[in-house]
């Protein structure tokens, strides 16, 4: 077994060439691998090379491959082309394209068939494709073991893309099926019930991890009959619970917050049945396990289970992908989605963040490692150096430094809810999945206020609301959607069993800001939900998606961004005037893009939508707005003076004492308010039109003919998608995707967008 080696001086022993290496960060990784290859992959030391310097080859620009493996001893000795080149980086940082790139082109510049990119946050393997232009290249199911024939390296050639989320998410369908044939439950059911061995497993593998700071801390059957034995003879465990009821209650005040599970939610099925999925999950830890394999698996997994069963909370990836494009959040922004579904939006903001905080990480290192070196082999004196920064950066990159980046995203800068309590479980361990965030989503209707969702909160909303559905005058908001009352004094105070939380909330959001937003809930239980919203006077009914609009631009900050898919009817139907009218008087319309009437068929839907992408006001332009519109609307009321007053004075006429006649009659005053309804409507409209023609603007307009789904809900590579960027067969730029068109618009009229077009 071949082991790493440290000497007294901290140097690391390089097995290749037999001495002992500054120790840097990629140090450390190449030789950790190293012995990777020998013990579980079978090559000994005298197949490999590492840095061998390939500055001689055509378009190697003076590279150095981190390890070569050769198929044997005399294929190195013969100088013969490798049969694999490893690119190494920096540990727990993502690699980016560059990399793959840059592992790619080695692997061209000498022959090698195979390339790995590793560091122990991800290793993939790869085939390179030698009939196409760099940039063409296969992932695979894995490299092969020393000594492998002809027929097992064809076999490997051929296992595209075999990921290990395949695995994962095989594994969690065969626990569902367990489920749904052992307690004869049904699909959406058995959901409910892995769902819940899921957020206990996460709950005890967290624990565990915390408590004991182990790789092997996972949730398994001997940790749960060693804690049923803790219970039975255990004097100081006092508790009739078993120990999964025990663990499913901690389980739930862990999430109680969120009102994930509700007081009295229990594990619905037979021991056995809990035990054996407990024993079936236990190949992973969902603590430790990729971000990239869990995530995936976890929405392959839902895809499969709830194909035309749940399909309408489910938005197709080609159009979260093309909103979250759009939309492009920055580090430091916060996003919401009032009606999140399985998180899908939520899930891609914050993996392109945490991206783009890593891409930043990784810059800076790059770029003080290059300043310290000045292109020369490290000192034992520069190396420490190196590892100090390495370790200082890597902080910014942990989920357990409160102070850093990536915390901050997880925690205070992702929110979502949704009324269905099944999706909202599904979205919340969907973010776990994906590597956090999800401390933000909860299960609470999306009109209403709770935790960090109030007004004027977000520089993001990107949302797919329900639609096709009344909010009817009869829903009422109820007390107990507040986390908040008002005590005999009339004081605001948490309600009971909220009192922990309601006191991190106003710390978080200031006691003032929070008391009035729970206000919005409090002062109006017993009145409709929809009269909350202003889209016209006295409403108290009105369109789910109506009202969604209503509440995402409620949500955002002033100069905050919003993409929602709408069905079409609300932008071209007389009946949905008052809408357009309520949006284009609150924000900016930067962009529709009108979508295939297809999109949404596999998810069960058959209206046509388009989405629309709007900017809220600032303040000034808010205020700039106000002033246009009051101004035409004064100077239409000024040119109909006359017309007015003649039909004020009727409508107040009142007759005098002593007056003999009847100046007007009732059927003058019906007439006449009749007429006084019609002009101010006029008035209206006309200033509102030349408010508009004041406040003009350029708006973006696209129609794509396909987007990445077929009639038949196929998906794919393969698949035509007018909304991202198409390459030819040579890696060359083919035709513009519609995000790209659009970012060229906001620079065509500089449009500040997302704080980086200014």
């Amino acid at each position: 077994m071949l082991e790493i080696k440290f000497d007294k001086n901290g140097k690391i022993y390089s097995h290749i060439k037999g001495v002992y290496k500054v120790a840097t960060p990629e140090e450390k990784v190449r030789q950790n691998y190293i012995c990777t290859l020998v013990n579980a992959y079978g090559y000994d030391i005298s197949q490999m090379d590492e840095e061998r310097d390939y500055s001689g080859l055509r378009g190697s620009g003076g590279a150095r491959a981190d390890i070569i493996i050769w198929e044997s001893v005399k294929a190195k000795n013969e100088n013969k082309s490798p049969l694999i080149i490893v690119e190494c980086k920096a540990d727990n940082i993502h690699i980016s394209e560059r990399d793959y790139m840059q592992g790619e082109l080695y692997a061209r510049q000498t022959d090698a068939p195979f390339f790995v990119t590793h560091n122990s946050y991800e290793t993939r393997f790869w085939r390179v494709m030698k009939d196409k232009m760099p940039g063409y290249r296969q992932e695979i199911s894995n490299i092969p073991q020393n000594g492998a024939g002809k027929k097992e390296i064809e076999n490997l050639l051929k296992s595209l893309v075999a990921f290990k989320e395949d695995e994962f998410a095989n594994l969690l369908h065969k626990c569902h099926n367990i489920i749904r044939n052992i307690e004869k439950l049904d699909p959406a059911a058995a959901f409910d019930e892995i769902a819940k061995i899921l957020f206990m497993k996460v709950y005890v593998e967290r624990l565990l991890l915390k408590n004991e700071n182990s790789t092997t801390n996972i949730f398994t059957k001997d940790y749960l009959d060693k804690l049923e034995n803790d219970i039975k003879n255990n004097p100081l465990i006092k508790t009739d619970k078993s120990a999964v009821e025990t663990l499913f209650e901690n389980t739930k005040k862990e999430f109680a917050k969120d009102q994930i599970f509700s007081f009295d939610e229990k594990i619905n099925l037979k021991p056995n049945t809990i035990i054996r999925i407990v024993s079936e999950l236990e190949i992973y830890n969902l603590s430790l396990t990729s971000a990239d394999v869990k995530g995936i698996a976890f929405e392959r997994f839902l895809g499969r289970t709830f194909r035309g069963e749940i399909g309408q909370f489910f938005t197709p990836r080609s159009i979260v992908n093309f909103m979250v494009d759009m939309i492009d959040p920055r580090e430091n922004e916060t996003a919401c989605d009032p009606a999140s579904g399985s998180g899908g939006f939520l899930i891609r903001i914050f993996s392109r963040v945490r991206e783009l905080i890593q891409t930043s990480i990784i810059k800076e290192y790059e770029s003080f490692k290059k300043e310290l070196l000045k292109d020369k082999e490290p000192t034992a004196k520069q190396a420490e150096i190196l590892n100090k920064k390495y370790d200082e950066l890597q902080e910014n990159l942990s989920l357990e430094n409160k102070n850093s980046p990536i915390f901050k995203l997880s925690n205070f800068c992702i929110f979502g809810t949704d009324a269905n309590d099944r999706m909202a479980r599904t979205s919340k361990m969907n973010m776990i999945m994906h590597g956090d965030g999800h401390g933000g989503i909860h299960h609470h209707d999306g009109l209403l206020n709770i935790n960090g969702i109030f007004e004027d909160r977000f520089d993001i909303i990107l949302t797919n609301p329900p639609f096709g559905s009344q909010v009817e005058k009869d829903d009422l908001i109820e007390a107990n959607a507040a986390q908040m009352r008002k005590n005999d004094k009339g004081e605001i105070v948490p309600r009971d069993g909220f009192e922990e939380y309601i006191k991190g909330y106003c710390e978080l959001y200031g006691k003032e800001t929070y008391q009035k937003a729970q206000l919005k809930i409090i002062d109006n239980v017993g009145k409709p939900i929809a009269s909350l919203f202003n889209l016209k006077e006295n409403l108290t009914s009105d369109k789910t998606e109506h009202l969604f609009i209503n509440r995402s631009l409620d949500l955002l900050k002033p100069g905050g961004r919003m993409g929602i898919v709408l069905p079409e009817g609300v932008f071209n139907t007389p009946n949905a005037a008052y809408v357009r009218t309520f949006v284009e008087g609150k924000a900016f319309i930067r962009a529709v893009v009108s979508l295939p009437s297809e999109t949404f068929l596999s998810s069960g839907a058959s209206v046509k939508c388009s989405i629309l992408f709007v900017q809220k006001f600032s303040l000034d332009e808010q205020a700039r707005w106000n002033e246009l519109l009051n101004s035409h609307k004064n100077s239409l009321e000024i040119l109909h003076k006359d017309e007015l007053d003649s039909l004020n004075e009727i409508i107040s006429y009142r007759k005098n004492k002593g007056e003999k006649e009847v100046k007007f009659s009732k059927d003058d005053k019906a007439i006449a308010k009749a007429r006084l309804k019609v002009l101010q409507e006029d008035i209206a409209k006309q200033a509102w039109q030349n408010a508009k023609n004041d406040f003009d603007y350029p708006i973006f307009m696209a129609e794509p003919l396909s987007v990445g789904i077929t009639s038949t809900g196929e998906t794919g590579q393969n698949v035509p998608n007018e909304l991202m960027d198409s390459f030819d067969e040579d890696g060359n730029l083919k035709d513009k995707g519609i995000a790209t068109l659009f970012r060229e618009f906001l620079a065509k009229h500089q449009i500040s967008w997302s704080g980086v077009n200014e």
